[in-house]
């Protein structure tokens, strides 16, 4: 029986363990959880799996194959020594941003599986995007199912270097953020030109939600789709004309996602 160890229940790792098991992909007394926060705890022992406040009370004979760590990054270096007797059967998965795979080795052994991976905020309504990297000692057979309990979060996609972690971390990361101040801004756009500020609230984020839908489920490319939209000298061109005119949005966004991958290496330190 595949048996995984979810450290730290917050937000996140809720989320995923109730995708877990929504999806069938895992039964319940599969899942052993250890969280010290007794409110966060009980939560998930309401879902029927084993639920623990320390490592301490893991059975040595657990074997479980995955260990999936969801806890904040400063806190990782007094997490991960209680879960090194574990490292020689099991495939550590790591969701806390900045911490390398190098910490990982250094606390569990150089020979350890591990999985880096890097999910944004809809993760936690099963939207989102995460990014994985794995060490040379994952097997192709366990990368595989890390993927299947991800893929219950959303969309996943595989890096071969670990630096392009920090990469997705400046796009899909903090991605969010810049969708919702476009929501901001265009909202601010409409209330402008007129628009009682509920309607243009509505107006903005239906919008994008709805583009976003379409995007995604369409065979044709942003592109495309864009020009679809687009008639020549009509309202959308008039538009465009002003966000694509010299680059300039394409310049704006290069510049951001630079400056956030620029800082991801910076805060890369754990």
């Amino acid at each position: 029986m595949d048996n995984v160890v979810l450290v730290g229940c917050g937000n996140m790792g809720f989320a995923m363990l109730k995708g877990w098991l929504d999806a069938g992909i895992l039964k319940p007394d599969q899942v052993t959880v250890v969280e010290p926060t007794d409110t966060l705890r009980e939560r998930a022992a309401t879902l029927g799996v084993h639920a623990h406040a320390n490592a301490s009370r893991l059975e040595d004979d657990l074997s479980p194959r995955i260990i999936l760590i969801a806890v904040k990054p400063q806190v990782m270096r007094d997490v991960l020594p209680a879960y090194e007797r574990f490292a020689a059967g099991s495939t550590f998965v790591s969701v806390a941003a900045g911490v390398k795979v190098a910490l990982f080795e250094e606390f569990l052994g150089e020979k350890t599986a591990i999985i880096r991976t890097i999910p944004n905020t809809p993760a936690a309504i099963g939207k989102g995007m995460i990014v994985t990297f794995r060490n040379s000692n994952v097997s192709d057979k366990d990368a595989e199912f890390v993927d299947t309990l991800l893929k219950t979060s959303g969309k996943v996609a595989a890096v071969d270097d670990e630096k392009l972690i920090d990469v997705a971390t400046a796009v899909s990361g903090s991605g969010p953020a810049y969708v919702f101040h476009f929501i901001e801004c265009l909202t601010e756009a409409a209330v402008v030109a007129g628009l009682e500020r509920k309607t243009a609230e509505l107006l903005a984020m239906q919008t994008v939600y709805g583009a976003g839908v379409l995007a995604a489920s369409s065979e044709d490319t942003p592109t495309t789709l864009r020009e679809q939209v687009t008639s020549p000298k009509g309202t959308t061109a008039a538009a465009l004309d002003v966000l694509m005119g010299h680059d300039k949005l394409k310049r704006l966004m290069v510049r951001a996602v630079f400056k956030a991958h620029q800082r991801a290496i910076e805060l890369g330190t754990y």
